[in-house]
């Protein structure tokens, strides 16, 4: 197992191979460690793999490092989750540039049947702080219990965090570094805290640099653990509106919080908003009704699904991988069902036709 785990960490680390490279050679290769023991003239015949790259998977230095992660995870108590694992978070998974591991101390749900972001500004105003507190009481007052996901940074992300905490829903701080650290310094008591009731994620390895860009990547996380991302204040630019502009590129809803015009920290929201780029919030019901929460649940039982006798082989194929689900992405329901999207959409909508099948935002199909 340490040997595995050694070869996974590996490749994460092989300099100049990113995320979607890595998954790409381990498709081609078949294996973690078959990847380091392929010969460099096999290397060169799989798309995208150059010289540089080449040199660089069959140079034994990420091996070396990896020994030494393995010995940090272990000390650590961390788990650490790969994108081929069954545990690996669900929403994150179809995302193109998914991380190909993620480190993880504490214990979350990531794939609990909601799950929300939220983010804004580290400047933020005590009505920002005030309305994403509100706004979080709301959600356990309604027994919606979404896993919260923020970034442990000043301002609207503490302010998720602690609110969480305080409403005893389960929350995730998605990191910029490795789980060596703790930053900000002033935030460990909140990420200890955390950790009790949810866990600090990462795709960095211990002993990375803190660097600006390293913050920006981990905003893809972030956005791609949730159905939704919640922008509670934010200048003209910012973590915040990269993290919104990503989860549009992974076609998952954004929600933007309006403020006066005059008002710096509401610049970037509501140009959110005036550009289409998400929608506006002012309560609790804006998240119930755009993302379906307010629907109250319906029968489901078998009996009533038989009432349509027409259906074909592959409606029926459908609506089987539906019956267990609150929901599932149009991407997810190919996968299971093995058909492109181009076939899977047609069936949808005919099952929509049928009273079978509603479509929610973000391209999630659940079973009336």
């Amino acid at each position: 197992m340490t040997e595995d785990l050694k070869y996974k960490i590996a490749l994460s680390l092989v300099p100049k191979v990113g995320h979607v490279i890595a998954k790409k050679l381990v498709s081609h290769i078949g294996s973690f460690e078959g990847v380091f023991k392929e010969s460099k003239s096999n290397l060169l015949k799989i798309p995208s793999i150059g010289q540089i790259l080449a040199n660089s998977i069959t140079n034994t230095d990420a091996l070396l490092k990896a020994d030494e992660e393995v010995a940090f995870i272990q000390k650590n108590n961390l788990t650490t989750t790969f994108y081929l694992d069954k545990e690996y978070p669900e929403r994150l998974k179809y995302c193109d540039d998914s991380p190909i591991l993620i480190y993880t101390k504490g214990i979350a749900n990531f794939n609990t049947k909601k799950v929300i972001s939220i983010v804004g500004t580290r400047k933020a105003t005590l009505n920002g702080i005030g309305f994403c507190e509100e706004l979080v009481k709301k959600f356990a007052e309604r027994n919606h219990a979404p896993l919260i996901v923020s970034g442990l940074a000043y301002g609207i992300d503490a302010a998720a965090h602690s609110a969480a905490l305080a409403n005893n829903l389960q929350t995730v701080a998605v990191l910029g570094h490795g789980l060596d650290i703790i930053y900000p310094a002033s935030h460990k008591k909140l990420a200890k805290d955390i950790i009790s009731n949810g866990a600090l994620v990462t795709d960095f390895p211990s002993k990375s640099i803190r660097d600006k860009n390293n913050f920006v990547k981990r905003n893809r996380i972030i956005a791609g653990l949730a159905d939704a991302t919640i922008v509670i204040e934010s200048g003209g630019k910012g973590g915040s509106l990269v993290t919104a502009d990503i989860a549009n590129s992974y076609n998952r809803d954004v929600f933007a919080v309006p403020g006066r015009i005059t008002d710096e920290s509401s610049i970037g929201c509501n140009n959110l908003i005036k550009s289409n780029k998400a929608a506006m919030l002012t309560s609790i019901e804006d998240v119930e009704y755009l993302l379906g929460w307010d629907v109250e649940e319906k029968n489901r039982e078998v009996v009533q699904r038989n009432l349509f006798v027409d259906l074909t082989n592959e409606e029926k194929r459908i609506v089987d991988i539906l019956s267990n689900k609150e929901g599932l992405s149009i991407d997810l329901i190919c996968v299971k069902s093995n058909m492109p999207t181009s076939k899977a959409s047609p069936i949808l909508l005919s099952l929509e036709f049928k009273g079978l099948v509603r479509p929610l935002p973000g391209k999630i199909y659940q079973l009336i």
